[in-house]
């Protein structure tokens, strides 16, 4: 189950917060290309191209530019190429690279795995999102749409000889690209994949989520979608959205109930008010 009032609260401080901006994650955890993992209890770095295996991590990548570290000098950028050029699959982001391919004693567990499963650079579909909302924050709405796409199970159902899972839910994770079965999917029911794509796809790529100001509609969807309609009920008042697409951009013009109005962000409204109809155009 989603609860709005945690989402929108992490939504607003992702999104109104810069205090991130000049983080030690800077100083002491970026690698030159991509964000490090960590620091293990001798502190040596983990995810860093100093390492023999375990190079680049997802989870950092997503979480940094989520945080809104790195978007001012161009880390965040950087850290989501390295994401494609290093960690992307035609199944999903693997991960980790290298994967291990023997027993590490400083990192122990996700060491012990075959290459390409489970922790061992499999693709973990439950932090697959992070990056998916990493680049909307960045304006990038066909790499988002395309990475969700990647181990959305209805999509994936046109290779189920591959993927061998049910097409109605999420597995826990894909064998990644080092497996000998890479793209079959593990674990179907055991994750929380579900309610992280569910944000990536309503709230960020669709752009409709709620602040302590009211809804936000900021959508960043891909170049060739002409826009979209949406019904979102919130507080208790039903917003019936039409988004059209007039430039290559994400700009959002809005008009709500006919009028213009300035930023992004619907008030929240007047007492006893049931419907709101809201336009929105992209430039």
């Amino acid at each position: 189950m989603l609860h709005n009032l945690d989402i929108s609260s992490f939504a607003y401080y992702l999104t109104n917060t810069h205090e991130f901006s000049h983080s030690p994650a800077l100083e002491h955890g970026w690698d030159g290309e991509w964000f490090t993992r960590a620091y293990d209890d001798s502190g040596e770095v983990v995810g860093s191209h100093t390492c023999e295996e375990g190079q680049i991590f997802i989870e950092p990548q997503g979480i940094n530019v989520m945080a809104g570290i790195g978007l001012e000098n161009g880390y965040a950028a950087r850290a989501l190429d390295s994401v494609r050029d290093r960690l992307a699959t035609p199944h999903g982001i693997v991960l980790h690279q290298p994967a291990y391919t023997r027993y590490y004693l400083n990192l122990g567990e996700i060491s012990t795995y075959p290459p390409g499963y489970k922790e061992n650079a499999g693709i973990f579909c439950h932090n697959n999102p992070w990056v998916m909302i990493a680049e909307t924050i960045l304006g990038r709405g066909d790499l988002a749409m395309d990475y969700y796409l990647r181990i959305n199970p209805s999509a994936r159902e046109e290779i189920s000889e591959i993927h061998r899972c049910e097409p109605y839910i999420y597995a826990q994770m894909i064998a990644g690209r080092d497996a000998p079965t890479h793209g079959e999917a593990k674990n179907s029911w055991l994750t929380g994949t579900a309610a992280w794509n569910y944000v990536a796809i309503t709230q960020w790529i669709l752009g409709v989520r709620p602040t302590f100001e009211g809804l936000k509609i900021a959508p960043v969807i891909p170049t060739d979608w002409d826009g979209f309609r949406a019904k979102r009920v919130f507080r208790g008042a039903t917003y019936n959205i039409e988004v059209r697409r007039k430039g290559p951009g994400n700009k959002v013009t809005l008009r709500i109930d006919g009028q213009p109005h300035p930023g992004d962000v619907v008030p929240f409204p007047e007492s006893g008010k049931e419907e709101i109809k809201v336009e929105v155009t992209l430039t």
